[in-house]
């Protein structure tokens, strides 16, 4: 009977323990507010770069400056580096309707028109806000011209659960996704 109770107890356990933990991602492209139309563009993203917090499933929250907690209710369905930048093509490939938005280098002959780099420093919630910071760089590859932008936004989180830091965090990475667009537009 002591057997019985402790297997019950053991199961209990792992299914409670499976039960609390969900899963996120923010790897959905938002829709285009704008879309622009260019003729038989290429464009190449590079690998979102992330602050080293990022790289751990579990969610991350400031409790102050110096000091990083991570949410134990929440994980991360995939890798934030990889979700992000499989979300921008996909952004860019709806603002621009043109499919040939891919992950640079791509391992082909050609180059493409255009190479987007994003180098994120700061996406984290703090105190019932989401910070992101970011500095992205647009190349036209023919000519090397380069269009670099700081990008820094805040978004209330209005609901105090992780499910509303996700939330918060995914408005705040489509208005960087917006930024870039524009910054592509005005490049072409």
């Amino acid at each position: 009977m002591l057997k019985i109770s402790l297997w019950a107890l053991l199961l209990s356990i792992i299914l409670s323990g499976c039960a609390s933990t969900h899963y996120y991602v923010l790897s959905t492209p938002s829709l285009a507010k704008q879309t622009y139309f260019y003729h038989v563009m290429s464009i190449g993203v590079e690998k979102v770069s992330l602050p080293k917090y990022l790289f751990k499933r579990e969610i991350a929250v400031a409790k102050s400056s110096s000091e990083v907690a991570f949410l134990s209710d929440g994980t991360w369905a995939e890798d934030l580096d990889e979700s992000l930048t499989q979300r921008l093509i996909g952004y860019l490939q709806k603002s621009f309707n043109q499919p040939n938005v891919y992950t640079y280098p791509w391992g082909v002959e050609s180059q493409p028109r255009k190479r987007v780099q994003v180098h994120i420093s700061r996406f984290i919630a703090q105190e019932g806000r989401v910070y992101l910071d970011a500095a992205w760089q647009v190349e036209d590859m023919p000519t090397h011209h380069q269009k670099a932008a700081l990008f820094s936004t805040t978004v209330e989180v209005t609901e105090h659960t992780t499910t509303g830091i996700v939330k918060a965090m995914d408005s705040a990475f489509a208005k960087l996704e917006t930024s870039i667009a524009k910054g592509i537009r005005a490049r072409l």
